[in-house]
């Protein structure tokens, strides 16, 4: 979206007027109004998720189902395009995974939850990108649409809910939700709202992700924040919370010109299909596998205070530019910069010294691991 468009053409999720009343500051992002910050600011939000719970409004983002005659139909035209293993999914259990495209790059990311009654009805219900939605579900009916239904979901809002009294939070309210692991999904009454609910997130905290019917995400919405222990947060903190926990963000850590292994996310790449293929670039991607990337995404924790933004230059400790920082930032938690990019492969052992071309000046930096805070799921 240009920066010229007006807010006229802008769309805004159903709890819109809610983030309004809550006095947030809106922002354009992925063709939505969005909030980007409430209030107590930024940072305050940030480390309250990583105290308390912090609830967000992802309504923005895409949901789809896909079903067929049986699971395990649905499950191996999805494998088509994506390289994970769905037909070893457990009922209930939810697998991050991405599109494909014959150079083995990565069209979009996504989450897919095996949902139904554990039986050869199930169906799956994937969680894509607001930015790609549109063209996610045009790829699935494009290249499914004779091997299973695609059905968009779009006008289903989402919340997450994030944080380490996440659990404790949707206890009260849903008390099911107590028996729910880290990446699993299924139908929860959620203070007598019909949802469906996966143990999930995208800041590195325990959480859940609720989706629930438009017309009924305010009254989700509004019991949630009536726990003191509830906070709500806006895109701003949930871009440093990721950042800290080492999460991908499409479009900018991971483009259509980045491969799964130079990316550094092998491991949503089950043994099966690294061994059998079936997927777009799966030639590419096995001959990396096999022989190594020539680039690779790593943690970058810069010396000093100054922030290193994404497109900031990396270079060697000779000056020569050896790759390109993709997300950067301060980092709250840890109370400095962090930042992750793509160097040579020969440069992404941790401990390897970097410059980071900040402003017109070298900043020492070193390659780090990650997460950059640790990881917290209720596992």
């Amino acid at each position: 979206m240009s920066a010229t468009e007006s807010t006229e053409t802008l769309k805004r999720t159903p709890l819109y007027d809610l983030h309004l009343e809550m006095g947030a500051k809106m922002v354009p992002f992925a063709g939505y109004e969005m909030p980007v910050q409430y209030p107590m600011g930024i940072l305050t939000e940030h480390q309250h998720t990583r105290s308390g719970a912090g609830l967000f409004d992802v309504s923005h983002m895409g949901q789809i189902k896909l079903r067929g005659e049986s699971y395990a139909q649905v499950a191996a035209a999805l494998e088509r395009l994506c390289p994970a293993d769905f037909l070893g999914l457990a009922p209930g259990q939810q697998r991050y995974s991405f599109f494909t495209n014959n150079a083995g790059g990565i069209l979009d990311d996504l989450m897919v939850t095996r949902a139904g009654n554990g039986d050869d009805r199930d169906y799956l219900i994937m969680v894509v990108n607001a930015a790609g939605k549109e063209q996610d579900l045009s790829h699935l009916q494009a290249n499914l649409n004779n091997r299973c239904e695609v059905e968009p979901m779009f006008d289903r809002a989402l919340l997450a809910l994030q944080g380490p009294r996440a659990g404790a939070v949707m206890e009260k309210i849903a008390p099911e939700s107590v028996t729910m692991k880290f990446m699993t999904g299924r139908p929860l009454n959620v203070g007598g709202t019909e949802c469906f609910v996966t143990r999930s997130g995208y800041t590195g905290e325990d959480g859940f992700e609720i989706s629930v019917a438009h017309d009924q995400v305010d009254n989700v919405a509004r019991k949630l924040l009536g726990d003191m222990e509830v906070k709500p947060i806006g895109l701003g903190a949930r871009d440093s919370l990721r950042l800290e926990a080492g999460l991908c963000l499409y479009g900018n850590d991971i483009t259509e010109t980045t491969t799964p292994v130079e990316a550094s996310l092998v491991w949503a790449i089950q043994k099966r299909r690294r061994e059998q293929g079936g997927f777009p670039g799966a030639g590419i991607v096995q001959r990396q596998l096999a022989e190594g990337a020539t680039r690779k995404r790593v943690g970058i924790l810069p010396e000093g205070k100054a922030p290193a933004r994404a497109h900031t230059e990396i270079a060697n400790e000779h000056g020569e530019v050896v790759g390109e920082v993709t997300s950067g930032g301060f980092g709250p938690t840890i109370g400095g910069p962090v930042a992750m990019g793509y160097v040579r492969s020969d440069l992404a052992a941790i401990g390897t010294k970097l410059q980071l071309m900040v402003r017109g000046k070298a900043l020492p930096a070193k390659v780090a691991a990650m997460p950059f805070v640790p990881h917290r799921y209720h596992r």
